[in-house]
């Protein structure tokens, strides 16, 4: 088994990089973004062309308990986009915008980064990098920026590979004997 994190800004590649460590394996999708809805079609169009992309032996999972599928038992890999979307989705639930670290938000952090640990199947997670800009003006941004830094630190400790893709070029800047 093999976990590989994939990160970079935006438009960088890092998807289409992820998506080719699994070409021609069966696998699980698991889409963590905010469902497409009338009231965004920017967005809509987004998740469109993602769906339209993907090969037709893949099995979408649109969820946020990325453990309850990192927990099951089966031999296709997963692949999470995104842990930057799970993350804003996860501390809306908490309303965690305003600093304060909810329990249930450590906890549930606390979760995905056990389940990446424990998890038997091969993984690939994408991830955004968000602290390398200005600071953000507003606190929520800032919040949001920390959180991330901190939740990309530890699954990326408890992978095999990182990836960087920097301008469409993936770079590995830890590990590189996998078998995924």
């Amino acid at each position: 088994m093999t976990r590989v994190l994939v990160t970079g800004g935006s438009r960088s590649g890092k998807s289409r990089h992820a998506e080719s460590l699994l070409a021609g394996r069966h696998t699980d999708y698991v889409a963590t973004g905010f469902p497409p809805s009338p009231e965004d079609p920017e967005w809509a169009a987004r998740v469109q062309v993602h769906r339209e992309q993907r090969p037709h032996s893949w099995a979408t999972i649109e969820t946020l308990d990325i453990a309850r599928v990192l927990a099951r038992a089966s031999h296709r890999p997963v692949l999470v986009d995104c842990l930057s979307l799970w993350l804003t989705r996860v501390m809306d639930r908490h309303e965690a915008w305003d600093g304060s670290i909810p329990p249930a938000l450590s906890a549930d952090i606390d979760g995905l980064v056990e389940a990446v640990r424990a998890t038997a199947r091969d993984v690939v997670l994408v991830t955004n990098e968000v602290g390398w800009g200005v600071v953000p003006d507003h606190r929520s941004g800032r919040v949001f920026r920390d959180m991330l830094g901190l939740l990309n630190a530890r699954v990326a400790a408890e992978c095999d590979e990182v990836w960087l893709c920097v301008s469409g070029i993936p770079v590995l800047v830890k590990g590189g004997s996998r078998d995924v």
